[in-house]
């Protein structure tokens, strides 16, 4: 199998994580009693406050070192994005597509069409609503512009109903009359019901709008925020312009927030709930710094477009379309949303692992048994990881170290170690030596596709280096995983590693998780599969 490294370089110097390298606290106008003066001094940079309460921001430069005693660095854990109890969750939406079609049944003419079958269809048509996007999360709803969708998917629903009802009971098979007439009531409701809970959502919106964040640039930033201020059904407050420019400059009536510290004030102070971007976050390292911030505090993330930055980068606005006011607005997902697909995955995640536990049973103990003759005892090797969200876990290997030899949490073991005995180079250079880690699947600590859990030590060094590593930890650690099948393993580049692992996570789906496991089972025989 392709999986985990021995040693790996790391390219590339520079960078600002999301805590920093960039202190001094700037005034926010607007604010409490004692924010206008405020300095704050760190070993690592300091930070001048101005007579008008903008503070000089030095960035530090982040060097890495080993740990100067027995306690090496740890990783700074990922907080699992808080669940907010949102007023715009979508379980209305789901009651109201769930009676639209228990509704359409109990309408049909005669007993066509058991009651009891309105279950299914409403568990069925929420699937292909939810494959069709539309549960996502919008600023400008509308149920017409979504009647289109609603009348395709409603006819795939039925036409599939009266497909199985004619195979299993052919004398009450519907007629292309009730066919049509079901369709028909169906979208009605639908749309109806969608329309009744758009309506009553904007609304709550505008009675009690949200907190929310602008973030970029210039006027453009300032544009948008103007408009989330005149427009109050939209349902977002701006309490601040996160200005990721150079120049510091644009004003929509909101104070202006400068440094990273100011930020994340803002969003506790003024519980901010949403965080409008006016560019891709990938645009500039400070912008991406920006998304884990909020991430960490439950925000929703925006991105709107006041400079058509999309059309230049290729990006697709959502479909049904969504707008602020006339810009093109789409949700960004730090993590793939699609519950029931990351359901699927866990549950074949656990089940071909614990297949493949059985079937590798011989080989990991005939593995087991070379390591306790030739090394002696202490078979397993466990170690601590950085899994899902930054919490840790004890990660399962063959023990591939002679017994009086232990691995390090700051060290890399590089090929052609000296303590490294035969049969555990073997087991390394085969990656025989991670089939325990089967066992972490099975437990839900691992899943079989993801990005490579790493030690805590390595996670905080490549964080602060590489601004898109932890972004790494917004999908479950793997055994094998997109960088790995492209050759990104042993002495590869960190950078690159993490550039595909996010790119697997942006593009995930469960296809991709099996050609992943494939070119894994093709890369392990030695038989390479043509294409990519």
């Amino acid at each position: 199998m392709t999986m985990d490294s021995a040693p790996a370089r790391h390219t590339g110097q520079g960078g600002t994580g999301p805590a920093g390298g960039i202190t001094g606290i700037t005034g926010i106008s607007g604010t409490t009693s004692g924010a206008g003066a405020t300095s704050t001094a760190t070993s690592t940079a300091t930070g001048t406050v101005s007579g008008t309460g903008t503070g000089a921001v030095r960035r530090s430069v982040t060097a890495i070192h080993p740990p100067r005693g027995p306690k090496a660095d740890r990783a700074r854990a990922t907080v699992r994005p808080s669940r907010v109890r949102r007023r715009d969750g979508i379980a209305p939406l789901l009651a109201a597509d769930a009676l639209a079609a228990t509704a359409t049944v109990a309408a049909l003419p005669g007993t066509e069409l058991p009651l009891g079958a309105a279950a299914p269809l409403a568990l069925a048509l929420v699937a292909l609503h939810a494959q069709a996007g539309l549960y996502r999360p919008r600023l400008a709803p509308s149920a017409l512009l979504e009647l289109p969708a609603l009348a395709g998917r409603s006819a795939a629903l039925w036409c599939g109903a009266a497909a199985v009802l004619a195979a299993t009971a052919p004398g009450e098979a519907l007629g292309w009359s009730a066919l049509l007439g079901a369709v028909c009531v169906q979208v009605v409701l639908a749309c109806a019901g969608r329309g009744l809970v758009n309506q009553l959502r904007r609304r709550t919106r505008a009675r009690r709008p949200a907190s929310a964040l602008v973030v970029g640039p210039g006027a453009g930033a300032s544009a948008v925020a103007a408009a989330l201020h005149g427009r109050p059904e939209y349902g977002l407050r701006p309490v601040g312009l996160a200005d990721t420019g150079t120049d510091g400059e644009g004003d929509a009536g909101v104070p202006v927030l400068a440094t990273h510290e100011d930020i994340r004030r803002a969003v506790i102070q003024n519980s901010v709930r949403h965080a409008v971007f006016t560019r891709p976050p990938e645009a500039d390292e400070r912008t991406a710094s920006l998304v884990r911030l909020f991430h960490d505090h439950g925000c929703r993330l925006w991105l709107a477009d006041p400079a058509g930055t999309a059309k230049v980068t290729g990006m697709r606005v959502a479909q049904p379309a969504d707008q602020l006011w006339g810009y093109a607005v789409q949700p960004l997902l730090p993590r793939p949303g699609r519950p029931v697909e990351r359901y699927a995955k866990r549950v074949i995640d656990s089940s071909l692992a614990a297949i493949a536990l059985l079937a590798a049973a011989p080989v990991m103990g005939a593995c087991a048994l070379a390591v306790r003759v030739a090394d002696g005892p202490g078979v397993i090797f466990r170690q601590e990881r950085v899994g899902l969200y930054g919490r840790p876990f004890t990660l399962l290997k063959f023990r591939t170290l002679r017994a009086d030899a232990h691995e390090s949490a700051t060290r890399w073991t590089v090929a052609g170690d000296c303590r490294m005995s035969p049969i555990g180079s073997f087991l390394r250079k085969s990656s025989l030596d991670e089939l325990p880690q089967l066992w972490n699947v099975v437990r839900g600590d691992m899943s079989l596709v993801g990005p490579r859990p790493e030690r805590p030590f390595f996670v905080a060094k490549f964080s602060s280096v590489h601004p898109g590593y932890e972004a790494r930890h917004r999908m479950p650690v793997g055994i094998t995983g997109l960088a790995q099948i492209n050759g990104l393993r042993g002495d590869t580049s960190i950078e690159d590693r993490a550039r595909f692992d996010n790119h697997y996570i942006d593009t995930w789906s469960l296809w991709q998780d099996l050609w992943i496991l494939a070119r894994t089972a093709a890369s392990f025989f030695r038989f390479r599969l043509g294409g990519s």
